[in-house]
């Protein structure tokens, strides 16, 4: 069996959701959260429809927070990967040239 056939998926509008990246963290911390926010809110008030409106207030707050919060972080060290990915074709490409010793004079780096 491979790794394809085992891989089960679920495809939402013919999107896979496993793909996104924060999709499964984030549910999973606002499923959490609503159940804790609509238990917490019930133990209190004893009152289970505004226990319910509790919880599901606390399960989507807590979903697009952790959302935005985590797209945030995984954007921003995307485009961290990508200049350095950058940078690092550039160098292989100068090394051992007069423009990488240039380059390293001007950084206040020793040339090897």
């Amino acid at each position: 069996m491979t790794d394809d056939e085992s891989h089960k998926s679920l495809h939402i509008f013919g999107t896979d959701v496993s793909m996104i990246p924060c999709f499964r963290s984030s549910f999973l911390y606002g499923i959490s959260g609503g159940i804790v926010g609509g238990l917490l809110t019930f133990l209190r008030t004893s009152r289970p429809l505004l226990s319910c409106h509790y919880g599901m207030g606390t399960f989507t707050v807590t979903t697009l927070g952790y959302w935005s919060w985590c797209r945030y972080n995984w954007s921003k060290k995307s485009i961290q990967y990508q200049q350095l990915q950058s940078a690092l074709q550039k160098q292989a490409a100068f090394e051992g040239t007069a423009l990488e010793d240039e380059m390293n004079a001007k950084a206040g780096l020793k040339s090897a």
